[in-house]
């Protein structure tokens, strides 16, 4: 494999991006104000860059690969290789929003009554093409920050990003739409993606984090059963393929062991241990590659 050049990005989603990249299996660190992140593979140099700016640098090549948000990629209309989508954020595991947003008391209730009206946020691109797709007129103006505080004295209405609407409901705003869904992506410039050492290192982490992100809900659970009880005990479990079943030492019992989903263990225990399960117990995982 040949050494890639990897941007990571600074600010609101680094440390959830640093996390994900420990359980792939990355040690990762970095000093306060450091821009190069140490990781413990000679083939990965890492700089921390500002999201918004990550596939503009990766487009020109001055990164091999990087870790940013879809709606950067399309704000920056970046041409380049989109690996992997890695659905994670600063609050959760779901997808963020760029919304329109007014005041609650606002007389804009959809697309059209932004005629003639002004726009305020940091996705300019965006807003334009969303007003362009709409045959509406308005004013958009780049927000360097603080968005949800400008309307309505400063702006008719606002694009901002959101998560969970807390923000924006902190601030007395309501949803009109939503202009476009997001996620992290891994992506690639197209040279090195070209580049067969370099596409091999590249596919690596794509899979180790798609591995990580797919552990995140997931638990090992492991128990002990007797033998004539085992088609009762894989009834109730769920998993992602067959249950593995190993014989015990002790005659007539056997080991059962499964991937699920973390959120149904508290219902099946009870279940299992009525069922004539015992010595269960429950591991978290830091990857499953299907």
């Amino acid at each position: 494999m040949s050494k890639i050049v990897l941007g990571l990005p600074k600010g609101s989603l680094q440390e959830a991006t640093y996390q994900m990249m420990r359980k792939a299996g990355f040690n990762i660190s970095s000093g306060s104000r450091s821009y190069l992140p140490r990781i413990d593979d000679d083939e990965i140099d890492a700089r921390l860059i500002r999201a918004q700016e990550i596939s503009h640098y990766v487009e020109l090549g001055v990164l091999d690969a990087g870790m940013t948000g879809y709606d950067w990629i399309v704000e920056n209309g970046s041409d380049v290789v989109d690996v992997q989508e890695l659905v994670y954020g600063k609050q959760g595991f779901r997808p963020v929003r760029w919304v329109l947003a007014v005041p609650e008391d606002s007389d804009i209730h959809s697309v059209k009554d932004l005629e003639g009206k002004r726009i305020a946020t940091e996705a300019v691109g965006l807003t334009t093409q969303y007003l362009k797709d709409n045959n509406v007129n308005a004013e958009v103006e780049f927000s360097w920050g603080a968005t949800e505080v400008k309307a309505p004295e400063l702006v008719d209405a606002i694009v901002e990003l959101t998560e969970t609407g807390s923000s924006l409901r902190a601030n007395n705003l309501r949803i009109v739409e939503t202009i476009l869904s997001s996620t992290t992506r891994l992506i690639a410039n197209k040279t090195a993606w070209e580049d067969a050492g370099k596409r091999a290192k590249i596919e690596q982490l794509a899979l180790l984090l798609a591995g990580a992100l797919a552990a995140e809900a997931k638990v090992l659970l492991k128990l002990n059963a007797p033998a004539d009880d085992v088609n009762i005990i894989t009834d109730i479990l769920p998993s992602l393929h067959a249950p593995t079943i190993n014989s015990l030492n002790t005659e007539g019992w056997v080991a059962i062991e499964t991937v699920i989903d973390e959120s149904v263990v508290r219902e099946i225990i009870p279940q299992l241990k009525k069922a004539g399960a015992e010595g269960i117990i429950e591991l978290p995982l830091n990857k499953v590659i299907p």
